[in-house]
């Protein structure tokens, strides 16, 4: 799976704008896979400075919990962002599916992409032990899907401080990697 690659590091360590910017390097068109889902103002404000920071050229699409859906229906349409896994399973346990099920589908969709697919996730488990058992839960849940994503991705990067290390594959501009 040399057409994925995986983006992680915690919050606002400068993995969005890393992926936006080697998502660009393709030289294809522009893709945003859009995970999350304004409940309130602060993640209204939150969304719409992500919007700002990728600037014009994305074509979006907004996709909370159908992923295999979304990345059906833009295979071929150009280099695909999707931002981020971590909301995606959170959205996906809201809903109470089957996240280990879901998550398999998507790891089958991702293996028959044609085009490529870089994936943004948080690294959630390097705090402190959540004091409720949903949180634990949740916690564990991502910690497994980035093993089972990153096991998968032909490139892993991690992204801490606004600096980018390959965990596997390069860090280097996607165009290279293909």
């Amino acid at each position: 799976m040399d057409k994925i690659t995986l983006v992680t590091g915690g919050a606002k360590s400068g993995k969005s704008l890393f992926a936006e910017t080697h998502v660009r390097a393709y030289g294809l068109p522009l893709v945003y896979i859009a995970t999350s889902q304004a409940f309130d103002t602060e993640m209204e404000d939150r969304i719409a400075a992500h919007k700002t920071q990728r600037g014009a050229g994305w074509d979006t699409v907004e996709e909370p919990i159908d992923l295999c859906g979304a990345l059906a229906r833009t295979d071929g349409a150009g280099a695909r962002l999707v931002d981020c896994m971590t909301l995606w399973l959170s959205n996906v346990m809201h809903a109470e599916l089957d996240w280990q099920a879901e998550l398999e589908k998507t790891l089958q969709t991702l293996r028959e992409q044609s085009s490529p697919v870089m994936l943004v996730t948080n690294e959630v488990g390097g705090g402190i032990v959540p004091m409720s058992a949903l949180a634990r839960r949740y916690r564990d849940a991502s910690g497994l899907m980035n093993q089972r994503l990153a096991a998968s991705a032909g490139h892993v990067v991690m992204v801490t401080c606004g600096l980018p290390l390959a965990l596997k594959g390069s860090a280097a501009a996607p165009a290279s990697l293909a």
